[in-house]
């Protein structure tokens, strides 16, 4: 989905992120051990990306916020 909201990318983003990782965290339930690295791996991205979008959505709100008139 191709968007110029950049919170809808992130978000969309995210949920590719862990789409990818499902498949590793049941491997790793199952005993692979190797799974088990990629999962951790890939849930620090994550963490990360997390981040990066709450950061994104605080930065648009507070742009809001100082566009708007104040009221008298």
């Amino acid at each position: 989905m191709e968007t110029d909201n950049p919170v809808i990318a992130k978000w969309t983003e995210l949920k590719g992120i862990v789409e990818q990782l499902e498949l590793d965290v049941v491997k790793n339930a199952k005993g692979v051990a190797a799974a088990g690295v990629r999962a951790r791996k890939g849930l620090r991205e994550l963490k990360a990306k997390v981040a990066e979008l709450v950061k994104t959505t605080v930065e648009l709100d507070k742009a809001k916020r100082a566009s708007k008139p104040e009221k008298a």
